[in-house]
């Protein structure tokens, strides 16, 4: 694979890469240092079904292929991506503004991780039978035919595979839409994919907005199931549009998710563990702890701690070894984090720590950086403590009984994930029960087993990802009944 990146990036559609057929394309800004360093595709609908057409002449190979045969292109994949990983960590550091180590560490990690373990899971996927005393039942699962994956920007690559993989290994052919924000490594993977064998149209990878070329997708008769991953405002938009086509839907929407410190807890890996999930990633993970719930005894403790410790946390230039938190995705997102502080200082929020624009020295002096930021003063009802944020800010709020925790945790339209700190483990149990999420992680914090199901209630989604759940998702059961 070369390594040049060029500067007008092309879609990647039946085995070939070519320019958007409208001749359009949109800048690519570097969020560290607020220049354009690139363009990317503006594709329509007409780019679309360009794209449907090779997934469609390229489909019935696909799916006979044997399960053997997909593995080793999908695990080809997976190596080449972790041959190529300083390559793909500089991409998704230019193209998101996070730290180079976090992009080699977590994002590319996971994204060849992604295939190698569906790849295997092609290879085990298996239906089921049911015998009766004059007969049997046995259920086919089948894949669905042409799919649509559209992924975000906060972890660019790790989410758009976190989709394709299974989709692939189910044996169905994909368009897929990266963030508009954050395109680089997906072209990237349009070339691994092209190295391992995969056969062309299996996979295309289309470049574009979310209002054009992403709805193309969603409206799309050929394309009989939606995976998604982004904002719930987003979500609705595609359900509106999919459900009257009576598509298959896996919406992973948003989270405010409610970090509750009991004071039992084992302090040290508490505080640094907090910190990691309070503000990774500049806070650009769904399943960040943006909600602090702390018991009212330790209260002061964990603020004078929690303030001392992210006072410390160096930011800067995501190049360097050093910087911890690196710069906001976009110059939209940005001001809209800005603006959230703005009303939390409104309804009455205190800002113990940060709460302002950085302006790092050298290259980064026009990039898009907030300090991390801690509010307190502001309760469950705040426009703050409602809304997603998306950023590196969070609320401090405290409790006196279990049961006020579960209600403050639960006081959310959000259901994504929640995290709790306790060594009573009956606490932790009986609390874990009662949230209203998807997600629970008792002492830890963002540890995955690739096997288990992956997603939220409420306003954070309809559907599962990961495992089997994924799997299911990207095949049609069909069942046989047999008469002895």
């Amino acid at each position: 694979m070369q390594s040049e990146i060029p500067y007008h990036l092309e879609n990647y559609i039946g085995g070939n890469f070519i320019g958007p057929l409208s001749g359009n394309f949109i800048d690519n800004v570097n969020p560290a240092t607020g220049k354009v360093y690139g363009q990317i595709p503006d594709s329509d609908r007409k780019d679309i079904e360009v794209a449907v057409i090779a997934a469609n002449r390229a489909f019935e190979n696909w799916r006979s292929m044997g399960a053997e045969q997909r593995f080793i292109i999908l695990n080809r994949i997976a190596s080449l991506i972790d041959e190529h990983a300083n390559l793909f960590a500089h991409a998704e550091t230019n193209d998101n503004g996070k730290p180079l180590w976090l992009s080699k560490k977590v994002d590319i990690y996971r994204a060849a991780a992604n295939f190698r373990f569906f790849a295997t899971a092609c290879m085990q996927f298996a239906s089921e039978s049911h015998a009766m005393p004059n007969g049997i039942n046995y259920t086919l699962r089948q894949p669905i035919g042409i799919v649509g994956c559209i992924s975000p920007w906060n972890l660019p690559l790790y989410l758009f595979t976190w989709k394709i993989a299974p989709a692939l290994a189910a044996g169905n052919c994909v368009i897929a839409k990266p963030s508009e924000v954050t395109p680089i490594t997906a072209f990237l993977l349009g070339k691994i994919c092209k190295e391992a064998g995969l056969p062309d149209g299996v996979l295309n990878i289309v470049h574009g907005t979310g209002s054009v070329c992403g709805e193309a997708i969603v409206k799309h008769p050929s394309i009989k199931a939606i995976s998604f991953t982004g904002s719930t405002r987003a979500g609705e938009r595609i359900a509106s549009i999919a459900a009257p086509l009576f598509k298959k839907l896996s919406l992973e929407l948003g989270g405010k998710n409610p970090n509750l410190i009991f004071a039992d807890c084992d302090w040290e890996k508490m505080i640094k563990t907090t910190i990691q999930s309070s503000f990774s990633n500049q806070g650009q993970i769904c399943l960040c702890g943006s909600r602090i719930i702390i018991e009212e005894s330790i209260y002061e403790k964990f603020k004078i701690e929690f303030i001392d410790r992210v006072s410390r946390l160096r930011i800067g230039d995501p190049l360097e070894p050093e910087t911890k938190q690196g710069a906001i995705v976009s110059k939209a997102h940005y001001n809209k984090i800005i603006n959230c502080i703005e009303t939390a200082k409104q309804e009455g929020g205190r800002v113990l720590f940060g709460g302002k624009a950085f302006h790092p020295e050298g290259r980064c002096k026009e990039g898009f950086f907030i300090e991390p930021t801690i509010i307190e003063g502001i309760g469950p009802e705040s426009k703050t403590n409602l809304e997603e944020i998306f950023g590196p800010v969070v609320t401090l709020q405290t409790f006196k009984t279990k049961e006020e925790a579960i209600n403050l945790a639960n006081a959310s339209s959000y259901g994504l994930s929640a995290t709790i700190w306790t060594n009573h483990i009956s606490i932790a149990h009986e609390v874990a029960n009662q949230l209203e999420c998807g997600i629970v992680w008792i002492n830890c914090w963002l540890k995955r087993d690739l096997r288990t199901a992956f997603g939220g209630i409420k306003n954070s989604g309809v559907g599962r990802e990961g495992g089997w759940e994924a799997m299911r998702f990207f095949t049609e059961p069909k069942n046989i009944c047999i008469r002895y």
